[in-house]
C-alpha cells in the first residue's frame, strides 16, 4: 500500500521535472543535459498538448491551425535558414553545407529554365536554319549540365567525405543536385552565402 503511493508520488515528481526541462528553450547543437523522459510520460505530454474536446468541429479547427502555425514556422525557416524549423530533408549539418557548396557556385543547371524558354522561341520559327540552331542549342545545354553535374557529383562527394566522415551522408549529393537545378533566387532554403565564397 506504502509502496504503490510513493512510487506514484516519485512519478509524478518525475514528470514535474521532465515538463520543467522540457519547457526550457535550449541550443539544438548543446548536449542534452537531461535525461531521455520514459515513453509513457512522452506520450502522456503529447496527449496532453494535443488533448480532444470532444467536439469534431472544435478538433479539427484546433488541428489546422496548429498545422497552419506550423506551415508558418516552415516557411520563415526556409526564408531565413532557422536550423530549428526546417523540414527534416534540410536539417543537419551536411545538407547546411551541400546548400552552401552549391550557393557558392556557378551552374549551368540554374540556367536551364530561361535557356529553355530562349530555345522554345526559336524553335517556334518558322525558318529551318533558326531551327537547326535551336536545336543544337538544346543538345549543347544538355551536355553542358550533364558535364557540370558529373563535376559537382565527383567534388561535393569527395568534400562531404573529407569534412564529414563519420556522418551519415545518405541523399546529400543528389540534394545538392536537385538544388542546383534551380535559379538561385527561387531556391529553399535561401542561399546563406555569397557566390565565390568557400562554404
Amino acid at each position: 500500500m506504502f509502496g504503490s503511493r510513493s512510487s506514484k508520488e516519485e512519478k509524478d515528481a518525475a514528470t514535474d521535472k521532465v515538463s520543467a526541462a522540457l519547457s526550457q528553450p535550449r541550443d539544438p547543437q548543446a548536449p542534452k543535459g537531461r535525461p531521455t523522459p520514459k515513453r509513457a510520460v512522452a506520450q502522456s505530454q503529447r496527449k496532453a498538448v494535443a488533448a480532444p474536446t470532444g467536439n469534431r468541429k472544435e478538433d479539427a479547427k484546433r488541428a489546422r491551425e496548429r498545422r497552419r502555425e506550423e506551415m508558418a514556422k516552415q516557411r520563415e525557416a526556409l526564408a531565413n535558414g532557422d536550423e530549428r524549423a526546417l523540414p527534416a530533408r534540410d536539417k543537419g549539418p551536411v545538407r547546411r553545407y551541400v546548400r552552401d557548396y552549391v550557393d557558392a557556385r556557378y551552374s549551368v543547371a540554374e540556367m536551364f529554365l530561361p535557356l529553355a524558354v530562349i530555345i522554345l522561341v526559336l524553335s517556334m520559327v518558322r525558318i529551318p536554319s533558326i531551327q537547326n540552331i535551336a536545336l543544337l542549342l538544346w543538345l549543347g545545354v544538355i551536355v553542358l549540365i550533364i558535364l557540370d553535374s558529373i563535376g559537382l557529383f565527383i567534388r561535393l562527394r569527395k568534400a562531404l567525405n573529407t569534412r564529414f566522415p563519420n556522418e551519415p551522408k545518405r541523399g546529400a549529393v543528389a540534394y545538392g543536385l536537385m538544388r542546383t537545378l534551380q535559379m538561385r533566387r527561387l531556391r529553399l532554403p535561401k542561399p546563406q552565402v555569397k557566390r565565390g565564397a568557400r562554404p
